[in-house]
């Protein structure tokens, strides 16, 4: 049962979060050749300020 975990800085659409749920799903079924059903996806998003990258917090890359 293949469960895919996807962090992401707040901001984008609702729209775009299902679309990527759904192409993401698409892609794990079709990779490893399981049924659809036992994909789960869920999406926790975060504040930039609570994310950093190379010691930089979100907020302050450019």
């Amino acid at each position: 049962m293949p469960f895919v975990e996807i962090k992401l800085w707040k901001g984008r659409t609702d729209e775009k979060k299902k679309d990527m749920i759904r192409k993401v799903t698409a892609a794990v079924v079709e990779s490893i050749d399981c049924p659809i059903e036992h994909v789960s996806v869920v999406v926790t998003e975060y504040e930039s300020k609570h994310w950093g990258k190379a010691g930089v917090p979100g907020d302050e890359i450019k």
